[in-house]
């Protein structure tokens, strides 16, 4: 009898929790399991008329012979690569700038954190009035300066710079706050150790902030290494409709898109959209065992 009634107080006591907890496990299920059940269910199969059968491996040797298979991926790999080295060291070397301030450091952070509050369409249609060839700032700036000027993005050379140009200046107000964080909960006295030591900046950023902050850093890496490859917004706006000049700005979340939604091939997309996870999954793999290393 006491066992029963200790039950029932400790299920009244966790009701509130365990509901809450259905309710997230519901939503996951019906709004993330089940599709990516089913795009893997959808990857084997293809649709005629109406009728659904399944096809194997067809729509993976489909989508690998299409010419603009390879072409995204070369692409995706480029804004990747390219987001890395811009997007990854620079909201860092803002956050040590913001740390090191003593005035005006609520007002700047608001200011980096601005482009993130905008509209990602408003900001992308602002940057491509400023990439205008006859009429942008860009190219205004580059002609005062008697620079040459660039095509930017009607260019198959830089409109993939322009796009990570964009998508840096939108999204690397999060990744600063988050980077200014971390450094504010680095102890000062490793600081006045390494002053006393003689260190100057270069060597303390080097040796005290990078490794204090290493499991943001490798954490933030991973982060944007998953985000970047599924890029679609930017070069969909930049490059009226996400193509560019000679698929210069082709990616492969857009090549899912035109599967999807201009070719109606359901399979192929999810069949790619399979591949894309894989080889971020495999990513994360590769994240989760290095990080223990180094934690070991």
């Amino acid at each position: 009898m006491n066992t029963t009634g200790a039950l029932r107080r400790s299920v009244r006591r966790n009701l509130a929790g365990h509901g809450f907890l259905i309710g997230a496990v519901l939503c996951f299920a019906c709004f993330s399991w089940y599709p990516m059940v089913r795009e893997v269910v959808m990857s084997f199969q293809k649709e005629r008329a109406g009728r659904t059968t399944w096809v194997g491996l067809h729509n993976l040797d489909q989508i690998v012979n299409d010419p603009s298979f390879w072409q995204a991926w070369r692409n995706t790999a480029e804004f990747t690569g390219l987001a890395l080295l811009l997007g990854f060291a620079l909201p860092f070397g803002v956050a040590i700038v913001l740390n090191e301030l003593r005035h005006a450091r609520g007002y700047l952070r608001v200011l980096v954190y601005l482009p993130v509050m905008l509209p990602p369409v408003s900001s992308l249609v602002l940057f491509k009035y400023l990439y205008n060839p006859d009429y942008g700032l860009f190219d205004r700036i580059l002609s005062l300066l008697h620079l040459p000027t660039s095509a930017w993005l009607q260019s198959p050379n830089m409109a993939m710079v322009a796009v990570v140009v964009a998508s840096t200046w939108m999204n690397m107000g999060s990744a600063t706050l988050i980077y200014l964080a971390a450094l504010q909960n680095i102890p000062g006295e490793l600081y006045e150790a390494a002053e006393l030591d003689g260190a100057g900046l270069l060597r303390r950023i080097w040796h005290v902030t990078v490794p204090q902050t290493r499991l943001i850093l490798s954490l933030m890496l991973m982060l944007q290494i998953v985000a970047t490859m599924q890029v679609f917004v930017e070069p969909f706006v930049l490059t009226n409709g996400g193509q560019g000049v000679d698929g210069s700005t082709t990616t492969v979340v857009y090549l899912i898109y035109q599967y999807a939604f201009n070719f109606s091939n359901y399979g192929a997309a999810c069949a790619l959209g399979l591949m894309l996870l894989l080889v971020l999954a495999g990513f994360s793999v590769v994240y989760v065992r290095v990080n223990r290393r180094l934690e070991s």
